[in-house]
């Protein structure tokens, strides 16, 4: 059957091609992947499957295979970020200022690859395949966690899930897998720090909230440093700063904006109140006040540990032992977790690069790119696994 699975991965490897440097060109932002939505839905229903949408611009497909048994679930995201692209290739984006700078053109159009595939062989199938194809994975509340409320594991329920995601840090050709806790909580904090504005040479007249922001900066560390359980790991850090005054213009506040990460539930809501409370207490002893908001983001990413080994093992078998990877943990988040949280998934990593084409640069990244090889192998492993996960 493998060598079913490659022929067939091998056939439509031209195709996958133009289908993500179509979805490269057009990339749309989460919650508005339109076009996006309607290009997916028009290619499952040309290879004839019967498609139907959700959460407005996700779409939802069932495989169903000549033998009972169980449902497996595929995944993939649709948005773009709002970054302009700087490569000078034929696909360039023509969206200004919006960009597939995270892969997911490469998650589409691997899983609409392993979904030509599985249909192909879908006699040989014992179950049936669920293919998810969702919005705003780049955008709180995430894609995932519409889609689920929305019934996406219902009727009928997966008894698992698989996603993949690009992987610029691994050669194309080699896969990565980690079993168990992988990817961190994400959560976004929103302070306002307000003081009263004045003139740069007055001080002693004014409350500086540019002052207060400074010290609260460092002093919100400690809830890292020095709150937190050595043993948990843990990242908060402090990416947006904006205090709109001038050379001799003390403003009226300050804007903070950050992130704060953490694989242990119960110490997430432990350090947002920490959070709250540093913020708080420091303002006030330097004359200001302050409003905060912590939004929730996503769970952590749990790869199942069995589901995740049947997976490690399908892939060596696949490529060869020496193509699959043992992952570290990561502190970058992602909406999947919703579905681990809800049933036994994995989500592995598919390698992109290639330094000799010069294919090295990370995502999120103006320039980053994917070796079309990686279709290839992304659309053949997913249907590969999926077909020996239904066994």
């Amino acid at each position: 059957m493998i060598d079913k699975v490659k022929e067939r991965a091998d056939h439509y490897f031209s195709k996958l091609v133009e289908i993500r440097k179509h979805l490269h060109q057009h990339p749309e932002l989460s919650f508005e992947e339109n076009k996006t939505a309607d290009f997916v839905f028009s290619t499952l229903k040309s290879v004839g499957l019967h498609p139907e949408r959700m959460a407005k611009t996700g779409v939802v497909a069932m495989i169903n295979g000549g033998h009972s048994g169980p449902v497996i679930a595929l995944r993939a995201d649709l948005d773009a970020l709002p970054i302009q692209e700087m490569n000078d290739v034929p696909y360039k984006s023509l969206n200004n200022g919006v960009m597939h700078a995270c892969g997911h053109d490469v998650h589409t159009a691997s899983l609409l690859g392993a979904a030509m595939i599985l249909n192909d062989l879908k006699a040989d199938l014992s179950g049936s395949i669920k293919l998810i194809f969702q919005p705003g994975e780049e955008k709180l509340p995430g894609g995932a966690s519409i889609m689920i409320k929305e019934g996406v594991l219902e009727n009928p329920k997966p008894a698992s899930i698989v996603g993949q995601h690009v992987f610029p840090e691994l050669e194309v050709g080699k896969v990565g897998f980690r079993s168990g806790m992988y990817m961190a909580s994400c959560d976004e904090i929103h302070i306002t720090v307000k003081g009263k504005g004045g003139h740069g040479a007055m001080p002693h007249l004014a409350i500086d909230p540019v002052l207060i922001s400074s010290h609260l900066v460092i002093a919100l560390q400690q809830v890292v440093s020095r709150k937190s359980n050595p043993l948990i790991s843990s990242v908060l850090s402090i990416g947006k700063f904006i205090a709109n005054g001038a050379t001799n213009v003390i403003p009226d506040q300050v804007k903070l904006e950050g992130t704060f990460r953490t694989f242990d539930e119960e110490w997430r809501i432990e350090a947002h109140q920490e959070i709250m409370k540093i913020a708080e207490n420091l303002v006030s002893s330097m004359g200001g006040t302050c409003d905060i908001d912590i939004k929730k983001g996503y769970p952590f990413v749990y790869n199942d540990e069995e589901l995740t080994e049947r997976s490690r093992l399908s892939a060596a078998k696949y490529l060869g032992e020496q193509n699959v990877v043992e992952l570290p943990m990561r502190a970058t988040g992602e909406d999947f977790s919703f579905y681990t949280q809800a049933m036994p998934g994995t989500f592995y990593r598919l390698g992109v690069a290639n330094a000799a084409k010069g294919i090295t640069h990370p995502v999120h990244s103006a320039h980053f790119d994917a070796d079309e090889e990686a279709l290839r192998i992304g659309s053949g492993l997913m249907a590969w696994i999926a077909m020996n996960e239904l066994k």
